[in-house]
């Protein structure tokens, strides 16, 4: 008689054949079958499909039922169904955004997987909100295309999504396009660059209430059920922190390098800190820092600095880390009005001093990526 342990190997090798039908890859990777166990004469798993994949179910668990019986002593097989994803739709009704129970889980050691027409993914990260993060990642990416490239700006900051507001379409919803696993999401131009945000699919002041696995797979929707085309770079905004966002994205797509953003203060640079040590321990390059708030320029003396929030910080968290220090990025009132109003400073003063700094920066990252 087989112990516990290899009939649980023999029941999960029963159901790994099983795939989707859309991607061709094994459920069990997908983590839409999991928490899989045996109890006397009788196989138990749960059910946790993403909203585009709602239309496999029969299959599924047809094909599911029949493996599990096929092994010996096993005469009954239970189905766990997990709990529908919250509404994450578009103001059109498109299941696009609602995410899923598991169907970002990345295997453990999974090979990460390229997204099909996009040379290069950079991420822009923090360690804390409130340093300007969004700002950056806006301001690059259309520094970026000014420069010349093809780009794209994905908005992975699911519970505070601000790109929409900061480029000026908040109050439009992508197309989407095709059914089930082949549904397709076409991002938003605006500004020389396509973008998507969890902010174009939900109603404005609707809150994204949503666990880790939900956020897995949008983000993994994001990246790969979106129409990105030929892209030389997408800009990626990340949410604040070390959390299931930044684990997504690293362990699902190779990525040139993440760009660590941080303010001169102590209290950002401790959490830069920890954010930097993050993506290296995952193996990911830390392309540099970028210090943002360096220092305050006045409108009506626009050749005077004031150092509101300290000095030096972004060089010190970039000669501990070994990396270079990208860009110091100053304060001024056109950055703030620029994201208000929905055009970004490089486009809306391209000659003030921020957007001079981010063109610069973009200059700075085509030397230290350079096209593959």
């Amino acid at each position: 008689m087989a112990s516990a342990d290899q009939a649980l190997e023999q029941a999960l090798a029963a159901l790994a054949p099983l795939q989707d039908a859309g991607s061709g890859r094994s459920l069990l990777e997908l983590n839409w079958i999991e928490q899989v166990r045996l109890q006397p004469n009788r196989a138990v798993f749960r059910l946790a499909l993403p909203g585009f994949a709602s239309s496999q179910r029969e299959r599924i668990v047809k094909e599911a039922r029949e493996a599990l019986l096929s092994l010996d002593g096993i005469e009954d097989v239970q189905i766990e169904l997990a709990p529908p994803a919250p509404a994450g739709h578009s103001h059109q009704g498109a299941p696009i955004g609602a995410g899923g129970h598991g169907s970002g889980g990345q295997a453990g050691g999974a090979e990460r997987q390229t997204i099909p027409g996009v040379k290069q993914v950079i991420a822009v990260s923090s360690g804390k909100g409130g340093v300007g993060k969004s700002t950056v990642a806006v301001n690059l990416a259309c520094a970026l295309a000014q420069a010349g490239l093809k780009v794209g700006l994905l908005d992975a900051d699911i519970y505070g999504p601000n790109a929409p507001t900061m480029l000026g379409v908040a109050d439009r919803s992508p197309e989407v396009r095709g059914e089930g696993a082949e549904q397709r999401l076409i991002p938003i131009e605006s500004c020389g660059i396509a973008m998507v945000s969890m902010g174009l699919l939900i109603q404005e002041n609707q809150p994204v209430i949503w666990r880790g696995p939900m956020l897995n797979g949008i983000i993994r929707q994001f990246l790969y059920q979106v129409e990105w085309g030929e892209r030389d770079v997408l800009v990626v905004d990340l949410p604040p922190g070390t959390g299931d966002a930044q684990l997504s994205l690293a362990q699902a797509v190779p990525m040139a390098g993440v760009i660590i953003v941080t303010t001169p203060q102590q209290v950002s640079l401790q959490d830069a800190r920890r954010g930097l040590a993050m993506f290296l321990q995952m193996g990911v390059p830390v392309l540099g820092v970028v210090e943002n708030m360096t220092a305050f320029i006045p409108p009506d003396a626009p050749e005077k600095r004031y150092e509101l929030f300290g000095s030096g910080g972004g060089q010190r968290l970039a000669t501990e880390a070994d990396v270079p220090l990208l860009a110091q990025l100053p304060m001024e009132l056109a950055v703030v009005a620029g994201g208000d109003q929905g055009l970004p400073v490089v486009l809306a003063a391209p000659e003030s001093a921020s957007a001079q700094a981010f063109a610069a920066l973009a200059v700075q990252l085509r030397t230290l990526v350079p096209a593959p």
